[in-house]
């Protein structure tokens, strides 16, 4: 058990977060507390549908996973879970424990038990712990009329009161003369139903980003529901397009925890973004952003959202921050992005990038992305990418185009240490917009895990895997893939070209897609069964890609999950 920097220790650590579960989030009320405290018992973080686990078992060590087995509290039959991977961090605190993973597919309302199990050893511990409620107690309403100047919220509600903005019907326009229509500095409030347009006052000469349609400087236990946010954003004259990572959401509080963004329409911000070959002005691309956190304390869900633009008012990233070379990073720690569609942008889809401790990102639909998911670096980890579906990529009006996944190192591969686990995405077609490159084309690749992806990539040259040379630790296997792999790897994998259903794809008009495969197609039947992650199949084994045959249309967007 290793020791942090101010002598605190694993132990403190574990301490300290059962407190805060219990305490500071009543929300959650994780019943988490380790059953044998001096043993360094375990702990949970949860989400709706997921939980992280954390502990640090006398004797861990890097041949040893440890196994886990859950079910609802009070049920008959245990499940299996992936085994947590021992991987302390060196020269962080935020790594929290030596062994770290998440329990998904989970029910909101519901408590947990855990058995957890040091391999080859007697080492056993047991926990409890509860999902969030997609109920939040209401306090106060306070409801907005029609305005044209900034709201201001710095009055909370409480654990058990909730303070409600409620915006419907109600639009802040502020008309490019202020910065911001709504700015957050308080907790355990809802905002709920506005119509925000107009922030970025069109004289601020500032060139760091300050025109967001909601601006949280503070607070935690933030909801913002059934907004809709667009023509934000002032013109950089130094390039003539957007500044960089103006957003309809943003944060860089460093205190910010559980802000849950969920069924907002976020799509046209007012002015364009650069792509990577500007002729006058040929750099990384920059220009506005859907939802920007930088370095915040994590613990998010974004979820059920629309994002969207067009090829004159394109994005730099949809959803991403900073800083990526670090242990912070964005979204944060423990944090879920799922439900989403996004497209429209110069270079991330979503950027998931920097400590991805425990971060989960699955059922999103992704087009006109250059890169569909930025995941460079993850120095903590586990970072889970699974069951997400992406089609068209893009660097350029009419041409180019990005990996699946970006991989690599942001700031050094030193900042390559945690894991990452890749299952059951589909990189859907058409072939003239496949990705060029599926995990990492040609860059580094480092601690990964990848089973039951269609990995459909533009050509037959371009790469479904990586084989750079400095690539380590990593597994690949069970993947339906066209392109060029590292030699020895896919094992079981199939090389070949997936065959769809008829009237494949995604329907914008519902929100709702298709991506089965045709009964004869290569991948069908021919996946490895995940625990956890590959749960309702019939049959022998799971179809390889996202979507399993005879399962209805995956539903994204703001009407995703809803009765």
């Amino acid at each position: 058990m290793k020791m942090c920097k101010n002598g605190f220790g694993k132990l403190g650590w574990l301490l300290a977060a059962a407190l805060w579960l219990l305490v500071a989030c009543p929300a959650a009320r994780a019943q988490a507390v380790p059953s044998d405290a001096a043993n360094a018992g375990p702990f949970a973080i949860p989400t709706f549908h997921s939980l992280g686990l954390y502990w640090s078992p006398p004797g861990g060590a890097a041949d040893k996973e440890v196994q886990v087995r859950y079910r609802p509290q009070g049920a008959a039959a245990w499940k299996d879970a992936l085994p947590l991977r021992y991987n302390p961090i060196a020269k962080t605190e935020e790594d929290l424990t030596d062994y770290r993973g998440s329990i998904v597919q989970l029910a909101p309302a519901t408590t947990y038990e855990f058995q957890l199990t040091l391999t080859g050893t007697a080492t056993t511990s047991k926990l409890t712990a509860t999902t969030w409620s997609e109920v939040f107690p209401a306090g106060e309403i306070v409801r907005v009329a029609d305005r044209d100047t900034p709201l201001v919220i710095t009055e909370s509600g409480t654990a058990t009161a909730w303070r409600i903005y409620d915006g419907r019907g109600a639009t802040i326009d502020v008309r490019h003369k202020h910065d911001t229509c709504i700015t957050i500095d308080a907790s355990y409030v809802i905002v709920r139903g506005f119509t925000l347009k107009g922030a970025g006052a069109a004289d601020n000469p500032t060139p760091k980003p300050t025109a967001s349609g909601i601006l949280i400087t503070g607070g935690h236990d933030i909801v913002i529901e059934d907004c809709d946010i667009s023509d934000w954003g002032r013109l950089n004259p130094k390039t003539g397009f957007g500044f960089d990572y103006e957003s309809a959401i943003y944060s860089r509080s460093a205190t910010l925890q559980r802000l849950i963004v969920q069924r907002c329409k976020l799509h046209d911000p007012t002015w364009d973004g650069s792509n990577w070959s500007e002729p006058k002005y040929p750099t990384h691309s920059m220009g506005p952003q859907c939802i920007s956190l930088f370095n915040t304390a994590g613990n998010h869900v974004i979820r059920y959202n629309e994002c969207w633009s067009d090829l004159e008012h394109m994005y730099n990233d949809g959803i991403g921050g900073g800083s990526n070379g670090s242990f912070r990073g964005a979204p944060g720690p423990d944090s879920d992005i799922y439900g989403n569609t996004m497209s429209h942008c110069w270079d991330d889809g979503f950027e998931v990038e920097g400590g991805n401790r425990n971060n989960r990102v699955w059922d999103n639909y992704l087009s006109q992305c250059m890169m569909m998911i930025g995941n460079a670096a993850t120095s903590i980890g586990p970072l889970y990418i699974w069951r997400n579906v992406v089609s068209r990529s893009q660097s350029k009006p009419d041409a180019g185009g990005g990996n699946f996944l970006k991989m690599g190192f942001a700031g050094g591969e030193e900042w390559m240490t945690g894991h990452m686990y890749i299952f059951h995405n589909t990189l859907f077609g058409p072939e003239e917009w496949l990705p060029t490159g599926g995990l990492g084309g040609s860059r580094i690749v480092k601690h990964t895990v990848a089973r039951n992806n269609i990995l459909h990539v533009r050509t037959p040259q371009s790469h479904s895997e990586s084989n750079n040379k400095a690539n380590i630790d990593n597994s690949y296997d069970f993947n339906l893939y066209n392109g060029q792999i590292p030699a020895g790897a896919e094992a079981h994998g199939i090389r070949g070209v997936p065959v769809y259903v008829p009237n494949a794809g995604f329907d914008p008009a519902n929100k709702t897609g298709r991506f089965e495969l045709a009964a004869g197609s290569p991948g069908v039947g021919a996946g490895e069964v995940i625990p956890n992650f590959s749960d309702g199949y019939t049959g022998r084994a799971p179809d390889i890609g996202a979507h399993r045959r005879g399962a209805p249309p995956i539903q994204y967007g703001v009407k995703a999950r809803q009765p």
